[in-house]
Order: structure tokens, then sequence, then C-alpha cells
């Protein structure tokens, strides 16, 4: 089973993908650090979770480019 995140953390991750795409990096620290500095967030659960799919779509971006690149 697989992780389950509301739709307010997807929103948030895919908008901040969109508004700063050479910002956001596949590391979880840098993009903990832009979620503080860019969307206020109460809790740091929240942050935490928004960082974490924000690393999770940056992943399978690069995945998805590599494939691409070196097609078998």
């Amino acid at each position: 089973m697989g992780k389950v995140r509301t739709s307010v953390v997807k929103r948030i991750a895919r908008r901040l993908l969109e508004l700063y795409p050479n910002e956001v990096s596949a590391d979880f620290e840098v993009n903990k650090e832009l979620v503080k500095k860019c969307v206020y967030v109460r809790s740091k659960k929240l942050r935490n979770q928004i960082a974490g799919y924000l690393t999770h779509l940056v992943k399978i971006k690069l995945r998805e480019t590599r494939q691409v690149a070196s097609p078998e």
C-alpha cells in the first residue's frame, strides 16, 4: 500500500514546481527550505509532507527524462 497524500499537499507541491522550477531539487532538505520560504504553513508536519511530495515529483520527472534520453 502506498502513501496517501491529501489534495492540499499535492496542489501546493505542484504549484511550487510550476512557479519555482529552477529552485526545486531532488533533495528533501532544499525543498523543505523552499516551502518554508514560499508558503505560510503553520505545522511542521504539513511543511514536511509538501516538501516530501515535491521531492517525489522531481524524482519522477528525472526518471522520465532519463528514459526518454536513452531509448532501448
